[in-house]
């Protein structure tokens, strides 16, 4: 019997969880509570949206530190009866009182991320929940409070505290402000894993929620709230912030890979630019060919990543502020120069940012170098499918873990820290700027074959989003890898220097011809992103698969499981 290190369950037990089929319904989360909402809301009559709001609600009860009501998300929307793909932007916005320099001290020098990221002036406008609700104005057909009750009952009686958040006040207690301190270390003292741990204060603001709609949040007590608490740790938000807050309904980012179609994210999201970048610099290179565990592999990918993530420094923004160079970055001849770096004999030194601009029109824009001092970030990624075909694939997050480390006094929930993705040194297209939106890396990712979904999936971690569902995608429909095991096999990661992150279980005589080639790797592996994913087969069943570095858990439906 081979047991798991983090929950003591069975590796058996584990895979029993993280996988399942459905004919008619999928969900697929980090969390069983959350799992277990969505598929309530599914046995119940809702769609794909329904279901994608009330396990938001949920995840902000068990995994706090990666998401909330208090942060941000992408949520994406397929929807099978005009088969139409919408993205519902619900990303942070910077307040009105926000400047190019404030993220620079009294001598024009960079704050240290650790300092800067804890302030509550690293709190972006939180968009969240106007996203949702733009999601379910169109899409959905259940009203609110019937998508937030399941969540109050498990927050008013308790979940157990699992290793992950455990994990997370272990390794990021410095992030916690007084309040999140008093509530996540009760007398001075960490949860451990079991603990029940009950959220009455954030059952109250559902229930606020539930009487008075998102209004409440934006112009209403719990955003007063929210003022209040900024305000008192030295923060500029205003009201008038919180209630000119506008999320976006955006057209995705399309490209194609060999025979597939792509949606994903669009800026100021730079996950869709990158992922599908990536892929078009690899397409020629036919990694069918090369065995999953060899060094070609990663190689490849370890190239095309660099290259890829010098274009998304330089070239992203939000773009209601900037234009973007996009139609250049992805044109063929721009493409095939990038390829050109690929040598196959050593990490190429010459790899930098390109002149996209010769085959676009946009004005050419400044880049300005930025110090690589931030900490890993956190999020959470969800997916569902309904029995009609529908699909919402949600990135979500308060940014770094525990997001700026301020809990709302009264209200329970934790406050983000995106403000920190803007440029902390001013010029440059991603500097600070009142209602501007930061670059972004989630990915919620639809891939479309003949027109029709096949394949959803997404991932938390910052950059490494982009890396981990990349390698997913590849390992899919290259390799032809279940898709457990396309998720599972491990991962690497590298943005721009010689330093490559990666996964346990790595061929060691791959990460030997790559370290003879040029590549450093850190010297303790860990795990990259966490994987959320739903395959669509032929005959429309699903197959869904959680990533095993969370306590993941998917669940599916068939006909037979729905209330009459």
């Amino acid at each position: 019997m081979i047991m798991d290190n983090n929950n003591g369950n069975t590796k058996e037990e584990d895979y029993k969880r993280e996988t399942a089929k459905g004919k008619a319904g999928m969900v697929v989360t980090a969390h069983p509570v959350a799992t277990s909402i969505g598929e309530k809301i599914l046995r119940d009559g809702g769609n794909a949206v329904d279901a994608a709001v009330a396990i938001q609600f949920a995840l902000n009860i068990v995994e706090p530190m990666m998401t909330g009501i208090g942060g941000s998300g992408f949520l994406m929307v397929y929807n099978a009866k005009d088969k139409a793909t919408k993205i519902f932007d619900g990303h942070v916005r910077a307040p009105q009182a926000a400047h190019p320099n404030m993220f620079l001290d009294d001598d024009g020098e960079v704050i240290p991320f650790k300092e800067r990221s804890i302030k509550a002036t690293a709190v972006g406008i939180p968009g969240i929940l106007k996203a949702m609700d733009e999601a379910l104005s169109e899409y959905g057909s259940k009203p609110l409070s019937d998508l937030i009750e399941p969540s109050i009952e498990f927050a008013e009686k308790g979940v157990p505290v699992n290793w992950v958040l455990c994990d997370a006040l272990e390794n990021f207690e410095y992030r916690l402000g007084e309040e999140a301190r008093n509530f996540f270390m009760p007398e001075g003292k960490r949860y451990k894993a079991g603990d029940l741990l009950v959220k009455e204060k954030l059952a109250n603001t559902y229930r606020i929620l539930q009487r008075e709609g998102i209004s409440a949040f934006y112009d209403g007590e719990i955003g007063k709230g929210i003022i209040s608490c900024i305000k008192e740790l030295g923060g500029f938000m205003e009201l008038s912030d919180l209630q000119n807050y506008k999320a976006t309904i955006d057209e995705p980012m399309y490209g194609t890979y060999k025979d597939y179609a792509i949606a994903s994210s669009m800026a100021p999201s730079a996950g869709g630019f990158t992922v599908i970048q990536i892929l078009k610099i690899l397409e020629s290179f036919d990694l069918e060919q090369y065995d999953v565990h060899s060094w070609e592999k990663y190689y490849l990918i370890a190239e095309a990543m660099r290259l890829a993530f010098t274009d998304k420094k330089a070239f992203l923004a939000d773009p209601e502020f900037a234009e973007l160079p996009l139609k250049g970055l992805m044109h063929d001849d721009y493409i095939a120069k990038r390829r050109s770096f690929i040598n196959f004999k050593s990490r190429n030194n010459a790899i930098e940012y390109g002149n996209p601009w010769i085959y676009d029109s946009v004005n050419k824009s400044a880049v300005i170098p930025q110090p690589n001092d931030e900490d890993i970030s956190e999020t959470t990624h969800f997916t569902v499918r309904d029995r009609w075909g529908n699909i919402a694939a949600c990135t979500s997050t308060v940014e770094h873990p525990f997001g700026s480390g301020i809990m709302v006094s009264d209200y329970g929930f934790m406050l983000n820290n995106e403000l920190t993705d803007f440029d902390s040194v001013p010029g440059g297209m991603n500097e600070v700027q009142p209602n501007k939106r930061p670059v972004s890396c989630k990915s919620p990712t639809i891939i479309f074959k003949d027109g029709e979904p096949v394949l959803t999936l997404g991932s938390p971690g910052g950059p490494t989003i982009i890396s981990s569902v990349v390698q997913t995608i590849i390992n899919v429909l290259d390799l032809n890898m279940d898709l457990k095991a396309a998720i599972e096999e491990p991962r690497i990661f590298t943005p721009m220097g010689p330093h490559i992150e990666w996964e346990a279980g790595m061929d060691m005589t791959s990460k030997g011809q790559l370290e003879a080639m040029g590549f450093v790797f850190n010297e303790v592996p860990h795990s990259i992103g966490n994987v959320q994913a739903i395959q669509i087969n032929p005959d429309g069943s699903n197959y869904g698969a959680a990533d095993s570095s969370r306590e993941g858990c998917a669940i599916g439906l068939d006909e037979t499981d729905y209330h009459a």
